[in-house]
């Protein structure tokens, strides 16, 4: 599936991150109302790493996420786009044992066939410009019988719902990260890339034909989220 980033050139998405970079863990507590921190533990827990794994957390921005599977005891890699994002990360983080920064293309990972035990990408498999290619390269650095673990926003099955979240969404969230970002056009960016998005369905399929095994998903706080798993063939 290839999508064009909302008119956004990938130079474009990646100077966007690069201005929202030093408050971004900030504005996205303040934005979910800190279910970040509850959606970041489901991460962790799904994909369990332990001693000796070696873990890729793709789009990762400052690293917050990646923090968490070293302190269960595996290395970790925080690969992202945004070089700013890095740079914030490392700033913040840089001393962390396990952890390291790498800058990276998520169509064209700078990593080796089979070099990590579980891969993971958080929130920013809606800012490639070909959801399929970046999941087959998530596929191709996966040792045979590793993981994947995807949590990206979704669509909360109940209809009335959904249409109280997609006013928040258009409405209020820009409002929002007026007042707390560094960068509150991008949040404008993020609330309509988040309408564009496909359900939680047409992401498993997605995943299925990018050559992941073991396709499933649950939701998370009301189908806001969801969390998609799948497995390489061993």
């Amino acid at each position: 599936m290839t999508r064009a980033s909302l008119d956004k050139q990938p130079h474009e998405v990646a100077a966007m991150f690069d201005r929202t970079a030093r408050r971004y863990d900030l504005v996205n507590d303040v934005l979910s109302l800190g279910q970040d921190r509850l959606w970041r533990k489901a991460v962790a827990d799904a994909i369990d790493a332990g001693p000796g794994e070696v873990v890729l957390d793709l789009a990762a921005g400052t690293g917050t996420s990646t923090s968490a599977f070293t302190t269960l005891g595996a290395r970790a890699v925080a690969c992202d786009f945004s070089l700013g994002m890095l740079q914030e990360g490392m700033r913040r983080r840089g001393q962390e044992p396990g952890l390291d920064f790498i800058a990276g293309d998520a169509l064209r990972l700078p990593f080796a066939d089979d070099a990590f035990d579980a891969v993971t990408i958080s929130f920013g498999l809606r800012n490639v410009a070909d959801t399929e290619q970046a999941l087959r390269e998530l596929h191709r650095v996966t040792k045979p019988g590793g993981r994947l673990v995807v949590c990206e926003f979704s669509r909360p099955p109940v209809k009335s719902f959904d249409v109280v979240y997609s006013q928040y969404l258009m409405k209020l969230l820009p409002r929002v990260a007026r007042a707390v970002s560094s960068n509150p056009d991008s949040y404008e960016y993020l609330a309509e890339s988040i309408r564009a998005w496909p359900d939680q369905s047409s992401l498993a399929a997605i995943l299925q034909r990018a050559g992941w095994e073991k396709v499933a998903w649950r939701n998370l706080s009301f189908g806001i989220v969801a969390l998609h798993r799948g497995a390489k063939r061993p």
